[in-house]
């Protein structure tokens, strides 16, 4: 049963990325009607990450106070919507303004996936569940450019948002009715501690929110994620709009060469998934289990710096090998929080590890778009993408030199004893 929990998270996570890719990959036909920028651009995606920051801290502690199961149906309904309301734009505001409700939405939808995964998959399974629900961002990003360009050989822009946030209300249903079908999460034993856990044993007391503020280890995962989001969201926002402005693709030739990177991205998240959940099979310590693979996906991020420097069939191959890296990366890092942390303060924990992650795509979104309307070109802005990776892993190295479930109610009695 808990598979197809993961199955139905993973299906979630595709239509929030096809949600989320439409407007880039379309940018060029929407532009006819409402003329953008690259600062505009940008100010979109700065839009859609703010809202999206903000969501996935507090949609984090959403999902803790109403459930997986409620808090998913809200999330999911709400971002629908949003994605809908797109088709009416005819601004440049009312642009952003959908693009701030899609990221309000969406913002809740990886700390419900995180909390899924901590009720339903011991230690040993984690990673590879996680590896699964997280190729959802590739097959929506897969999806998202070939299927954008047969709408439009159809139909106008406005027609793809509407179909899109069709799409998350059927999943909505979808869930509802699945989850009832398969009841509440059953206890298990964590092959660590062989102690029975689930969703009906309590892990820790409850304590104020505001506390992980004074975990190092919280900071840690945050810092890494600002990091190492702000390449993803670089990579993932300006790789059409790259095509169209530097290689002089066509809406035809995105849609057939656009989708690679993306494909890769689904090999990385079930391989470094797999690969971290293999080595604690075979009786690999969790925290070497993690690093390794977390090391491995981090060393080959640099390759980027060539893209500008390349034919364009090398640079598709090599944004292949960077998407590969960052999905397989990006599985690892949201598994810690559920490795770490009590499972009630889980989704939290996943919430403020996104959110730092969406204000890094926010901060480097607007240096890029700074930077390329000032006419320094995309080889510096690949050049600093590409290092970031490096010093996240660094960051995660020092902030968490042993993986071991955190006791946090002894830890928080130790000080106040002091």
């Amino acid at each position: 049963m808990r598979w197809r929990i993961a199955i139905l998270v993973s299906a979630a996570i595709v239509i929030s990325y096809l949600d989320r890719q439409a407007l880039p990959v379309a940018v060029k036909a929407i532009s006819r009607d409402i003329p953008l920028t690259n600062a505009q651009f940008s100010a979109l995606q700065s839009a859609f990450l703010f809202s999206y920051a903000l969501m996935y801290a507090g949609g984090g502690k959403l999902v803790d106070i109403l459930g997986t199961h409620r808090g998913f149906t809200v999330i999911m309904l709400f971002w629908s919507v949003a994605c809908a309301s797109h088709a009416l734009a005819t601004s440049f505001v009312l642009l952003a303004t959908s693009r701030f409700l899609l990221g309000l939405g969406e913002g809740g939808g990886f700390p419900a996936a995180t909390r899924a995964v901590a009720e339903w998959f011991p230690t040993n399974e984690r990673a590879t569940a996680m590896g699964i629900i997280n190729a959802g961002t590739a097959v929506g990003a897969v999806l998202a450019p070939p299927l954008i360009a047969a709408v439009l050989g159809y139909t106008n822009w406005r027609w793809i948002f509407v179909l899109t946030g069709g799409l998350g209300l059927l999943w909505a249903a979808w869930w509802r009715s699945s989850h009832v079908a398969l009841g509440r999460p059953l206890g298990w034993i964590d092959v660590d501690t062989n102690a029975t856990r689930g969703p009906n044993v309590a892990s820790a007391a409850r304590f104020p929110w505001t506390r992980l503020f004074r975990v190092r280890e919280t900071w840690g995962l945050v810092t890494a994620k600002f990091l190492s989001d702000a390449a993803w969201f670089f990579y993932l926002f300006w790789l059409p709009k790259y095509l169209y402005d530097a290689r002089g693709f066509d809406i035809k030739a995105v849609g057939t060469f656009a989708w690679m990177p993306s494909a890769a991205a689904g090999a990385g998240c079930l391989l470094g998934g797999g690969f971290s959940s293999y080595l604690v099979r075979h009786q690999f310590s969790l925290g070497m289990a993690r690093k390794l693979a977390l090391g491995l996906s981090a060393a080959v991020m640099p390759l980027v710096v060539l893209i500008p420097r390349v034919p364009v069939s090398w640079a598709i191959s090599l944004f292949c090998l960077a998407y590969f890296g960052q999905q397989s990366w990006s599985t690892l890092v949201m598994v810690l929080p559920a490795d770490l942390f009590p499972q009630n303060v889980v989704g939290s924990v996943a919430g403020l590890v996104g959110f730092g992650g969406a204000m890094g795509g926010i901060a480097f979104g607007e240096v890029a778009g700074y930077l390329l309307d000032h006419g320094f070109g995309y080889g510096l802005v690949f050049g600093i993408a590409g290092m970031l990776h490096v010093g996240a892993f660094l960051i995660i190295l020092a902030a968490i030199p042993t993986m071991l479930p955190l006791r946090l109610e002894r830890r928080f009695s130790y000080e106040g004893a002091r």
